[in-house]
């Protein structure tokens, strides 16, 4: 099991990420586009710099839904491998079987 401070810091990004995704891709348009004048491009990118770190997609890590493992983790599943052996175990994976020899 994950620290209790570590999941709740990454739901905390989670967050960030969802409150000031219109505004960056806003500004990222801005910055990209060739046509605009160089000094408004700049303006931009300041502004962009000046948005918190934590609401960059880029710093958002995969944790599993059950254990917050942050390492071995299945995208489309959303859980660690641990987890899902265990659910497999448990039989609570859907076409998961126990392998035994």
């Amino acid at each position: 099991m994950a620290k209790k401070a570590m999941i709740e810091r990454e739901k905390k990004r989670q967050r960030l990420v969802a409150k000031y995704a219109a505004k960056r891709a806003a500004l990222k348009e801005i910055i990209n586009d060739e046509s605009k004048p160089m000094e408004e491009r700049f303006r931009a990118s300041l502004k962009l710099a000046e948005l918190p770190r934590n609401s960059s997609a880029t710093r958002l890590h995969n944790r599993c839904q059950l254990t917050g493992r942050p390492h071995a983790y299945y995208r489309k599943l959303k859980v660690s491998r641990i987890a899902l052996r265990e659910l497999g175990s448990n039989g609570q994976a859907p076409g998961m079987v126990k392998s035994s020899w």
